[in-house]
């Protein structure tokens, strides 16, 4: 506990746990995004435990990972080279789960723009996932999220009491925002194919960054905001046209 207290008297302790936060908050939007969306495939009586165990799962495989700091340090160490670039675990590990999420979204664009559709995740009548899968599903994920997100915590601070702090402050925004954002996707069908361009680019920048090309996370981040102002400027100029055509039928009527 004194230990605790000394380090939490230094300034730059408290700048490294706001940007921290700042970090994981951030890193946690791709993870929460893929929960929110891939829940809409259940029952409605499911979703929201469902988000709840996703989002928990993620808190307790960034905790069981702090918990073996070295270990996660390891995963950078090249165990292969290939086309003269050296593979590590979390190379493979990023490989792996970004060629699922590309697979994921690429399945429910097809799915989206399919003249004769079969049931997708964005469907709220229809039921095409068990419990059991989207919870197998969001886990896998969830790994992957999570072990980048580690990795990144240890590159930033020292101090694991900083990294767990963090990581749990994060995992609650995500808790906080779950329901809110698979409701706003959910009652908006054109953030839908917005929302799996999201996932197909974060895909491709898992895989990307498995091979050795970094790329900065500001980008990407940026990419997805302006995109999103765009779809904001759209759904308001539909909200206009709407009342326009109320108002215009509603004074016809009179």
């Amino acid at each position: 506990m004194e230990n605790l207290i000394t380090l939490f008297q230094d300034p730059a302790v408290w700048v490294a746990l706001l940007t921290l936060i700042v970090m994981e908050v951030v890193l946690g939007i791709d993870n929460l995004l893929f929960i929110s969306i891939l829940t809409n495939k259940l029952p409605e009586h499911q979703r929201a435990r469902a988000r709840r165990i996703g989002i928990g799962l993620a808190l307790v495989l960034r905790l069981m990972l702090l918990s073996a700091v070295a270990w996660i340090v390891q995963l950078t160490t090249p165990i292969f080279t290939l086309f003269d670039h050296g593979f590590s675990w979390k190379d493979l590990i990023l490989i792996g789960g970004g060629t699922f999420l590309i697979w994921k979204a690429t399945k429910e664009i097809h799915h989206t723009v399919d003249p004769e559709p079969t049931p997708d995740m964005f469907n709220s009548q229809a039921v095409s996932l068990t419990f059991t899968a989207a919870i197998s599903q969001i886990l896998l994920l969830d790994l992957v999220f999570s072990i980048d997100s580690i990795i990144t915590a240890v590159g930033m601070t020292p101090h694991v009491p900083i990294m767990v702090i963090a990581v749990i402050v994060a995992v609650t925004v995500m808790l906080l925002a779950a329901n809110p954002l698979a409701r706003f996707i959910e009652l908006n069908p054109t953030i839908v194919m917005l929302a799996l361009g999201f996932l197909l680019m974060i895909g491709m920048t898992l895989v990307a960054e498995g091979f050795g090309v970094h790329v900065p996370k500001g980008y990407i981040y940026a990419a997805m905001a302006f995109s999103a102002s765009i779809e904001g400027l759209n759904m308001l100029s539909r909200k206009s046209k709407r009342k326009k055509r109320d108002a215009l039928a509603a004074a016809q009527s009179d």
